[in-house]
């Protein structure tokens, strides 16, 4: 419990109010004049979301009952070399925390809660992608412990999900992956 709100895992009828709040947080885009179109181009699907609550993999952030935020992510299995090869990670594919709520921790508290599941479940590390150069994208993540992975240390999973990214339209130059390393949990 933080303040007035919590984090707690996203229950299956929540799935469907997930949209709504990306779609609101989205707008923020607006203010980017080349990036503006992003406020409009749709959102993560319901499904997508109850796949990952079902997953155990979505958490919300909630002011009483109401959903102030959320984060979806997905179990993936890291490709890289070293001592994470083999260890699965935990890809963030969303988070987004209502307008209304912005400013208050909640994004972070998020981001917190997600890398305590993966350090539990002895995951290497959470990854995402992500703008280089909006404010309230890799520099907030930055803040959070997050690195920019450059192009070399990209996984072929990371290679792809950025592949993808352009191939729907978004500037290939302005994404980046990032990773943050997660301590085990004895």
């Amino acid at each position: 419990m933080h303040g007035d709100w919590q984090i707690r895992p996203a229950r299956p009828d929540e799935a469907v109010l997930l949209p709504a709040v990306e779609e609101a947080s989205g707008a923020l885009f607006r203010t980017i004049p080349d990036l503006a179109w992003i406020a409009d181009d749709g959102v993560m699907p319901a499904e997508a979301h109850l796949a990952a609550i079902e997953a155990g993999t979505c958490w919300v952030a909630v002011d009483g009952e109401a959903v102030a935020g959320f984060l979806s992510a997905r179990v993936a299995g890291e490709d890289g070399d070293g001592a994470d090869a083999g260890r699965a990670v935990l890809h963030v594919w969303e988070m987004s925390v209502a307008p209304a709520h912005q400013g208050r921790g909640l994004g972070r508290a998020l981001l917190e809660h997600a890398a305590a599941y993966a350090a539990a479940q002895a995951m290497a590390a959470v990854t995402l992608t992500t703008f280089r150069d909006v404010a309230w994208n890799a520099p907030f993540y930055a803040r959070a412990g997050f690195a920019v992975l450059p192009d070399v240390a990209l996984t072929p999973r990371l290679r792809d999900v950025l592949a993808a990214e352009v191939a729907h339209g978004l500037p290939g130059a302005r994404r980046c992956a990032m990773r943050r390393p997660v301590s085990l949990v004895s």
